[in-house]
């Protein structure tokens, strides 16, 4: 018997170095532990405290709850059977309160199939239940009535059921609704990007000025070639430009990638590979080790490159969108589950380094969102602050009431430029109007956090206490946005703009 109580404490309490934890998203939809683990029955753990009593503030919050670190732990003897792929939830740079609130997370509110659904309770009429993620849990003679060990297939009738979209392909080009890809108007300013892309040097600016609400996907990837300036206006020079960008990354490969298993590279490269997986766990593409290894050498080169930052968690996501683009160029129909090895080596060859570049590109405008202490994304999110502060007073009010900071949500907003917030096909299209704007990922970004903080106040006023705002705002039910949403978001963050980036001065206090 003591053997046994070794061996169980031991497995209770190994830490695993890396070991991942669920993030909130649009793309990347909470799991809920009790869902996914099984319980002798003398440790049931007891949920009916989280119905007894709310916590209405940080400090009661915390108090109520255990250390956030331990969540789980038990978790990767589960997991050690399935695909990498499916047992790997996505992490990021999470606040400690969102790791609080996964231990304190009620039931998904979807029954079993097999189940008769149980009715809500005390869930008030005029608040929108959002994305089935804040209602009660089950009561305790709901949970003492399942069996306390479930097959594998009852835990996955068990979790909710979502419909299947997809984040990359076909639907990147059209709103959610389904609506045909292709118009008279869509086709004339098809036309128009045509007539620009073909001239002998084109102009930025009057590409610029179509750019910003929208790229056909046709030009996507030329076009952002152009506009992060990676490719030279004048035409006759682009493919001498693209042979000899081409070639110098890869001569980086050749300089620098063997370093990885150096004493001074080793972390950041253990660091690189534990993240890539993580990075949208959810699209098949990104979780074919030709495409992660891919990911893994770009990243790699960049840190290696920039030693004033290094690699920084966040990062890897912001290869995705380029390496997409770029993609999208051979392959016409379903990306996100298109095998990138039926391609010629010389193509993914291309892919890649274009991908390495035009990001390369894009962090040479935000780097001090990731040197040390990132003092970028400190700034702009007390900006934030004080822009929400003078637009929306009772949103303002209502954080200070439950004493939601805003580091809390926004860093992620910042460090990720709102890819955990919504799925890839809207940053695709959001990155059109940020290549298009003038310092679009550096300072128009401000401006479309406060839109897209603006866009969900009816939700977060209703929510009373701190544990439903973290919640809610690190799971916004953006996952069937498409590009009217977006379209509809961009037009307000530019009126915000307009009216307060030339006026400091309008929102300090």
């Amino acid at each position: 018997m003591a053997t046994d109580n070794r061996i169980h404490f031991w497995r209770r309490n190994a830490k695993v170095p890396g070991s991942v934890q669920p993030v909130y998203g649009a793309q990347h939809p909470p799991l809920d532990p009790r869902l996914r683990r099984t319980y002798p029955k003398d440790t049931k753990p007891k949920f009916n405290n989280l119905k007894s009593k709310k916590a209405c503030s940080f400090q009661e919050f915390a108090c109520s709850t255990n250390d956030a670190w331990d969540i789980d732990d038990e978790e990767d003897g589960h997991f050690s059977g399935t695909p990498f792929s499916a047992a790997l939830p996505p992490s990021g740079q999470e606040s400690t309160s969102s790791l609080h609130s996964q231990k304190l997370r009620p039931q998904a509110e979807r029954p079993d199939r097999n189940e008769a659904p149980h009715p809500q309770q005390d869930h008030p009429s005029d608040c929108p239940h959002v994305n089935g993620t804040f209602g009660k849990s089950c009561s305790d003679a709901d949970l003492s009535s399942s069996s306390a060990v479930r097959s594998p297939l009852q835990k996955q009738q068990s979790l909710p059921v979502r419909p299947i979209i997809p984040l990359v392909a076909r639907i990147s080009d059209q709103n959610a609704s389904g609506a045909p890809p292709m118009t008279v108007r869509e086709k004339s300013r098809l036309d128009k990007f045509k007539q620009l892309l073909a001239s002998p040097n084109t102009d930025l600016e009057e590409l610029r000025k179509h750019s910003w609400s929208g790229i056909p996907r046709e030009v996507r990837p030329i076009t952002w070639r152009l506009l992060s300036g990676y490719l030279p206006a004048n035409k006759e020079r682009r493919e001498l430009v693209l042979t000899r960008k081409r070639e110098e990354y890869f001569g980086f490969i050749e300089q620098y990638y063997h370093s990885r298993t150096d004493e001074h590279y080793k972390d950041t490269y253990r660091q690189i590979h534990i993240d890539i997986p993580r990075t949208n766990p959810l699209i098949p593409l990104f979780q074919q080790p030709a495409v992660q290894e891919v990911f893994e050498r770009i990243l790699f080169i960049w840190a290696i490159r920039h030693p004033a930052s290094g690699y920084v968690q966040g990062i890897n996501d912001l290869v995705t969108p380029f390496f997409v683009v770029f993609l999208s160029e051979f392959v016409t129909e379903d990306v996100e589950n298109f095998d990138v090895a039926a391609l010629p080596l010389e193509t993914q060859r291309n892919i890649e380094a274009d991908s390495f570049w035009c990001m390369s590109k894009l962090l040479d405008g935000i780097q001090d969102n990731y040197t040390f202490a990132q003092p970028g994304i400190q700034n702009k999110v007390k900006a934030l602050e004080e822009l929400v502060g003078r637009i929306d007073v009772d949103i303002h009010n209502h954080f200070k009431k439950y004493e939601v900071e805003y580091l809390q949500f926004a860093f992620r907003w910042m460090n990720n430029l709102l890819m955990r917030e919504l799925p890839l096909r809207c940053t695709i299209r959001l990155w059109d109007t940020y290549q298009a704007e003038a310092e679009g990922f550096s300072h128009f970004h401000l401006y479309v956090c406060a839109a897209f903080l603006i866009e969900w106040r009816k939700e977060i006023l209703c929510m009373v206490d701190f544990q439903s705002l973290l919640m809610l705002l690190q799971n916004l039910p953006t996952i069937h946005w498409g590009n009217e949403e977006v379209g509809l978001l961009l037009a307000e963050a530019y009126r915000l703009k307009y009216m307060f980036a030339d006026a400091p001065s309008h929102y300090k206090r």
